[in-house]
């Protein structure tokens, strides 16, 4: 696909980001993209590969190769095309995935790998710019109702593909906004709001209707619902986070990423937060415990807020800077990466944020608030089966300054609590809403997708799931379905 000797001639190039000093000043899109021709001439290092792992890759499946091509053939409109037949919401994913697809690119073997993330957002913000994503209401309508609650990926995607079969479709979200992670855990910087508000437009016109503070077991009745709705679908995601309980959690100061994060999308989008108990970095020294892309979250706001210090601590040991043979071609490898916050903290304090190996003992404090993480490294090692350990390394014991602490070690599972233990759905042993290959619960009727079926995970695969799980919702209420999903 693309230009036969396009990956001979052209070497990988990728967009931009905005001067440091210039982006870390409010918390507008960061991304540069290269300009249309430079994309084309992207596109063009597409190889006629015969297996195209890059597909496969993908958690939904996206036909790379034929957009790649279409796009090197300056046809854009019929690209999209190809794009939305697999993916609902490509500027999602052109923001905010890790790209898995790119870590299967068979030029990716032994050359720096097409850039198929860049051209999935290149598409889509074509396409958006040139009026061709348009609503797709159903010409005939079957008065199945469906309720959907939660408004992240998964439910947005599954809401848009019913709707476009003609099912009736509302979507129940707990937050004031509509989408979830999306609306209120990733920055603004990372990804504009607009985005997701031209897509509930779009959805609205295509018969979707949203209800906004309607949190389901608790001021919605779950029961009315399953005694209003033909379905349920369960998509409120993995909500529960990790904690650390030890000495000195209870002090003022440490919260976990998602009670600091919102607030700050809330005051982007200019809604009114009561800084009296408000959450702010200004002034402070931070401590961010996790090394993920939360974690990262934390870290670029942090600095914008006007942090005195950020460190952002990880258990695990910093990752090869190469793929390995632990991780070999075409698996997602775990390799070292720099995010643009991380980025950011080390331009502004001078050093890099990231310590590796370090796990926090307890904190200490004056006068009720935390003022000191009190640490020890760590030693990892293999044992003969492969599996990783770990023990503290002797006499390594150490204090760093804090003045906000924010954890960002991930979620265990969904709130149980409400909903859950209102409906009776049997979990799986990871804590998760237990469901089968159709994503039918346990109780008849009700369904589940996304994080609070798979527990934590990538966007991408957000997506998938809600898309895998209306195809069996449609066929389930129909007996066939013509939608089309990855699993």
């Amino acid at each position: 696909m693309g230009k036969d000797t396009g990956f001979l001639e052209y070497e990988r190039k990728v967009g931009s980001y905005k001067p440091i000093e210039e982006r870390i000043k409010n918390y507008d899109d960061i991304y540069i993209p290269l300009d249309e021709k430079e994309i084309q001439t992207q596109a063009s290092r597409c190889m006629d590969c015969g297996v195209p792992f890059c597909n496969y890759s993908c958690p939904l499946g996206n036909i790379i190769p034929d957009f790649n091509d279409l796009v090197y053939q300056d046809q854009w409109k019929k690209a999209l095309e190809v794009l939305h037949v697999t993916n609902n919401f490509p500027e999602f994913t052109g923001k905010v995935c890790p790209a898995p697809c790119e870590s299967g690119c068979v030029l990716g073997i032994n050359q720096p790998a097409v850039t198929i993330k860049q051209m999935e957002l290149a598409i889509i913000e074509k396409g958006w710019s040139e009026g061709w994503v348009k609503p797709q209401p159903p010409a005939v309508k079957t008065h199945k109702k469906i309720a959907i609650i939660g408004s992240g990926p998964a439910g947005l995607a599954a809401a848009q593909q019913l709707a476009r079969v003609g099912h009736t479709v509302t979507v129940f979200e707990r937050a004031d906004e509509i989408g979830g992670l999306l609306r209120y855990g990733i920055p603004d910087f990372k990804l504009p709001k607009s985005l997701i508000d031209n897509r509930v437009d779009q959805m609205k016109k295509e018969g979707v209707t949203f209800k906004t503070n309607a949190n389901v077991g608790v001021n919605v009745d779950v029961n009315q619902l399953k005694n209003e709705f033909d379905i349920l679908l369960l998509t409120g995601g993995s909500t529960q986070p990790r904690d650390l309980v030890v000495s000195g959690r209870d002090l003022d100061g440490i919260h976990f990423a998602m009670d600091f994060l919102p607030q700050q999308n809330k005051r982007v989008a200019g809604k009114t937060i009561d800084e009296s108990i408000g959450l702010t970095a200004k002034d402070k020294n931070v401590v961010v415990i996790g090394g993920g892309d939360t974690g990262s979250d934390c870290v670029g706001t942090s600095v914008r807020q006007g942090a005195k210090n950020v460190v952002q601590l990880e258990l695990l040991p910093m990752p090869s800077t190469e793929r390995t043979d632990a991780c070999p071609w075409p698996t997602y490898p775990m390799v070292l990466r720099t995010s643009s916050s991380q980025e950011e903290a080390a331009a502004v304090y001078g050093d890099d944020p990231r310590q590796y190996s370090i796990a926090t003992k307890h904190f200490s404090g004056e006068n009720g608030k935390v003022k000191e993480l009190h640490c020890v490294k760590l030693k990892w090692t293999k044992d003969e089966n492969g599996r990783m350990n770990m023990e503290e390394v002797p006499g390594s014991e150490f204090v760093i300054k804090a003045d906000l602490v924010l954890f960002a070690m991930g979620f265990l599972h969904p709130e149980h609590k409400g909903m859950l233990e209102n409906l009776g759905v049997e979990y799986d042993q990871r804590g998760n809403v237990a469901a089968n290959n159709k994503f039918m619960t346990s109780i008849e009727g009700i369904f589940s997708a996304g994080d609070m079926r798979k527990g934590q995970s990538l966007v991408v695969h957000a997506i998938s799931e809600g898309r895998s799980a209306a195809k069996y919702i449609d066929e389930y209420l129909m007996g066939n379905t013509y939608l089309r999903s990855r699993l």
